[in-house]
């Protein structure tokens, strides 16, 4: 079974942020998970621009930024400057006007495309942007804070999302509450990646290396 890993880096040592590039690379991270926020489309603040910045110059491994952000379009280009081709943005269709603009900036630089989807938004509501994008960003918390509780209904929403994916050409991805039961469950359904943070990766005894691969052989 294939499916991808990608670390939360709001959960990561910030005081050894090279440290821990360095060592989650060595044990085989797929990607890098940066959460934006603007204190205003979700209530809290992550990491900065020039944490992604630092994370970008440091990464050999591609960096998915999930932009929690009102109206990024605005300052989409700040971002843009300053990551790689084949580097992922995500947007949240509701924190913008015009979603469809924000997305073309996005495509127009080399970069993948993305949504996220908050429990609360409805399929319906971005249907046409899933024509458009390659990555559909799961959330199954509401955005803001790490550590929150599962909304079981999203499962609902994901079974919905799998069954459209190879027709509309996207992929999914799973952020939030993302412990050894939603990988075991969702990994054989065709979810393609998932975000860890403290439930499953950091803080952990054992080295990245050792958990990497034991979430990867689902020896839980």
């Amino acid at each position: 079974m294939d499916f991808e890993l990608t670390a939360s880096m709001m959960c990561a040592d910030y005081g050894n942020l090279k440290k821990e590039v360095r060592e989650l690379e060595a044990g085989g991270i797929d990607s890098f998970h940066i959460d934006i926020m603007d204190g205003r489309y979700v209530p809290n603040f992550a990491m900065s621009l020039n944490d992604m910045k630092y994370i970008a110059s440091a990464a050999r491994k591609p960096l998915d930024v999930h932009l929690m952000i009102e109206h990024p379009n605005n300052c989409i280009e700040l971002f843009l400057d300053n990551l790689r081709t084949g580097d992922t943005l995500y947007i949240h269709p509701e924190a913008e006007y015009h979603p469809s603009t924000t997305l073309q900036k996005i495509i127009n630089a080399g970069m993948i495309p993305g949504i996220a989807v908050n429990p609360g938004t409805s399929i319906e509501t971005v249907y046409e942007m899933l024509r458009i994008v390659k990555k559909v960003l799961v959330m199954s918390v509401n955005p803001g804070n790490a550590g929150q509780m599962y909304l079981p209904y999203v499962g609902k929403k994901m079974t919905r999302l799998l069954s459209m994916r190879r027709e509309m050409d996207f992929q999914i991805y799973w952020d939030g509450a993302c412990g050894a039961d939603k990988i075991l469950e969702f990994a054989p359904k065709g979810v393609r990646g998932f975000v860890l943070g403290t439930t499953l990766l950091f803080g952990k005894k054992q080295t990245y290396g050792e958990t990497l691969e034991n979430i990867r052989r689902l020896r839980f």
